[in-house]
């Protein structure tokens, strides 16, 4: 018999009701519009060619909302286990210093909402909070399952518009290495051809992972053929992320075929990724891609010209007596080494959510005053908006004690996982823990940004998530 509070009808007490099949099913649903909804808003603005970037904001505020009721409900229900205490309540410190951070920082607004084009202010925090919690009440591995599907789904999404840039330059705003150089680079749905090669790493781990374990054939095919997509697809962001990316979901289906025992011949799933990423290579070789004829990485230009100076105007143009912006390497130094010095400076509460630059500008430029932020910025030659480590730029940003907050929910996250996968040897717990591992990895040279935290804090949530077979 359904239970019920005094006289209400059992419709009234939906949540008093829910099973634990039920709640996963409603899970499922939120969790999904955090891996679309995102990417879904952002197309709008790219295919009609216009500069609307709140809309992606939408889509992350639409799927938090969602996911935070759907959260609250799992919280009640007391689904989300004992086990996750320590990465949840290290959330909630990092949530609460952030508002303190928020209100310290120079600018309210844009520490709450976030900067245009950005979208990661304190709301976005909490979303992906929100996110975490929502998997980690998870009580179903047919859940799970269908989450490694729709991870895999929209790297496809985005991967298809990503095709469409490579090949044609267009609804694209990184067509343009420089003025004279035309790359025809990647960015899909995700903003920046970084952001893309940080979403797809995931996706491509999923579907090589997914081609070795799911047992249909016509689901292995899916997968396969999305592996040679996202393989290809990443060599044109033209990134040291791509790159990494690549290598370690190679590794990464090698370790999963040895611990699970899987069959050997599985091991030649990889060259659905090594042939499609050497055929990009050749394109760009040939002459056919751009007006280049040589495969190199533009990580430089493209954070630091095309996305933070040219689209948004988040940045300065880089100073060429400084930094050599064709040297990744140069380049990753030099805004790490920046950026822990403002850390230093900002040790407790950080400059505020988005606004790295703001510390380093030192004119108004010919706008004055009063003119427009963006008008000013875009005049400091050498500032820069984004660190591509998530751990420096939290610390600088946010303040030392969300940087440790964010390293206790990683580590945390990672060890459950592990024990929960010792547990239970089954292959979706492996998925999810490897593609937690990358992405601390990866925060290592990429930093948070809308699309691709979306999906990361889901799929660390689910490392946490007690699920049962049935």
């Amino acid at each position: 018999m359904a239970k019920q509070l005094f006289n209400s009808t059992e419709k009234s007490n939906f949540i008093l009701n829910l099973t634990e099949e039920s709640y996963s099913k409603l899970a499922l649903a939120g969790l999904m519009t955090a891996f679309f909804t995102t990417s879904i808003m952002t197309a709008i603005p790219v295919i009609a060619g216009t500069q609307i970037f709140a809309l992606s904001a939408v889509g992350l505020a639409l799927a938090g909302v969602i996911c935070m009721i759907v959260a609250l409900i799992g919280a009640i229900k007391k689904y989300i286990s004992k086990k996750a205490l320590v990465p949840v309540c290290a959330f909630g410190f990092m949530l609460l210093w952030g508002i303190i951070s928020s209100v310290l920082a120079y600018d309210t607004n844009i520490a709450i909402y976030g900067y245009n084009g950005r979208g990661e202010g304190l709301l976005a925090i909490i979303f992906y909070a929100c996110f975490f919690c929502t998997a980690v009440s998870v009580k179903s591995q047919r859940t799970i399952t269908a989450l490694i599907y729709g991870l895999i789904s929209t790297g496809l999404l985005n991967s298809v518009f990503g095709l469409i840039q490579v090949f044609t330059g267009k609804i694209s705003n990184y067509r343009m290495a420089s003025m004279e150089v035309q790359i025809n680079a990647a960015s899909g749905l995700a903003q920046s051809p970084l952001f893309l090669a940080m979403l797809l790493t995931l996706s491509l781990t999923a579907s090589l992972i997914g081609f070795v374990f799911f047992a249909k054939k016509s689901v292995k095919i899916f997968c396969i053929i999305s592996a040679c997509i996202f393989s290809f697809v990443m060599m044109f962001t033209y990134s040291l992320i791509g790159i990494c990316g690549i290598v370690f979901a190679v590794i990464s289906v090698i370790i999963a075929i040895f611990v699970m025992k899987a069959p050997k011949i599985n091991l030649f799933s990889a060259v659905s990724v090594i042939v499609p990423a050497a055929l990009a290579v050749i394109l760009v070789q040939c002459g056919l891609i751009g007006n280049i004829s040589q495969y190199r990485l533009y990580d430089g230009r493209i954070l630091w010209f095309a996305d933070a100076y040219y689209r948004i105007s988040a940045s300065g143009m880089y100073n060429f007596d400084v930094v050599d912006i064709d040297d990744t390497f140069d380049v990753y130094y030099h805004l790490n080494r920046k950026a822990i010095n403002i850390a230093e400076s900002h040790a407790l509460t950080g400059t505020g959510p988005e606004q790295l630059v703001f510390p380093q500008l030192y004119t108004f430029g010919t706008s004055g005053e009063n003119g427009e932020l963006s008008d000013i910025i875009s005049e400091n030659i050498g500032t820069f908006d984004k660190v591509y480590n998530e751990y420096i730029y939290t610390a600088a940003t946010r303040g030392i004690p969300s940087a440790i907050a964010l390293v206790v929910i990683l580590l945390s996250v990672f060890v459950i996982g592990l024990r929960k996968f010792r547990k239970n040897k089954n292959w979706q717990a492996l998925c999810v823990l490897i593609l937690t591992a990358g992405g601390i990895l990866l925060f290592l040279i990429g930093c948070s940004n809308i699309c691709y935290s979306a999906v990361f804090w889901s799929v660390a949530g689910l490392c946490c998530a007690d699920a049962k077979e049935k």
